[in-house]
């Protein structure tokens, strides 16, 4: 079974539906044979690589006090074993995280996890800047990677053209909210769902599949 999820590394439901899914995914019996891929989406693609605080960005959005935005999404995080100092966090365009998400999976879907939880983590948690490129290549480094590859990576083209198909890709789709889960590319499921559904649709593809002839 392959799962693609489409989700931006400054999204929290993105951050508490990765846990989720984790979850279910340790529940699921063929979880061994499940590749899992990490695809790109942008909330906002117009974001300024400056960066500036999450909180001004909230509340310009939502037009609102942005503890009041943050105060829920906080416990819902801390509900996952996740610590969310979302006042700390600096907003920015995503896009060169995506190009760095894109990288490690060349190397695995093992890298490409923890340099996923990495960016996260170093967003939500640590109040870090995703658009500096010493923290990337920090955290690329700490999921397995080489730092001088990472370094010549992050200062060339590489991966730009690869982002922005996947990012049409998830147009063509029809992927407006994130994170959607894409099952076996057939089944999309959208939203911070429970480990329980989450668990249900994997179990009901794999029945499926087990039931359907090869060459149907």
């Amino acid at each position: 079974m392959k799962v693609e999820i489409y989700s931006d590394v400054v999204c929290p439901w993105c951050y508490i539906g990765k846990r989720r899914f984790e979850k279910a995914l340790a529940a699921f019996p063929g979880a061994a044979d499940v590749e899992v891929v990490y695809r790109p989406f942008q909330l906002n693609p117009d974001a300024s690589e400056a960066g500036e605080p999450s909180a001004q960005v909230y509340e310009r959005k939502f037009g609102r006090p942005a503890q009041s935005i943050f105060a829920p999404l906080t416990e819902a995080a801390a509900a996952e074993g996740i610590t969310f100092r979302m006042d700390d966090a600096v907003a920015t365009n995503t896009f060169t995280a995506h190009r760095l998400i894109g990288f490690a999976g060349r190397h695995g879907r093992r890298e490409q996890s923890a340099v996923k939880e990495g960016l996260l983590a170093h967003y939500f948690t640590d109040g870090g800047h995703l658009g500096d490129h010493a923290a990337l290549t920090d955290i690329a480094v700490a999921a397995g990677l080489d730092r001088a590859e990472v370094t010549a990576f992050l200062a060339s083209q590489d991966g730009v053209e690869e982002v922005h198909a996947e990012l049409a890709e998830a147009a063509r789709l029809g992927i407006t909210s994130v994170p959607t889960f894409v099952f076996d590319g057939k089944t999309a499921v959208s939203g911070a769902q429970s480990p329980e559904l989450l668990l249900e649709v994997m179990t009901r593809i794999a029945a499926d599949t087990a039931t359907t002839p090869a060459d149907a």
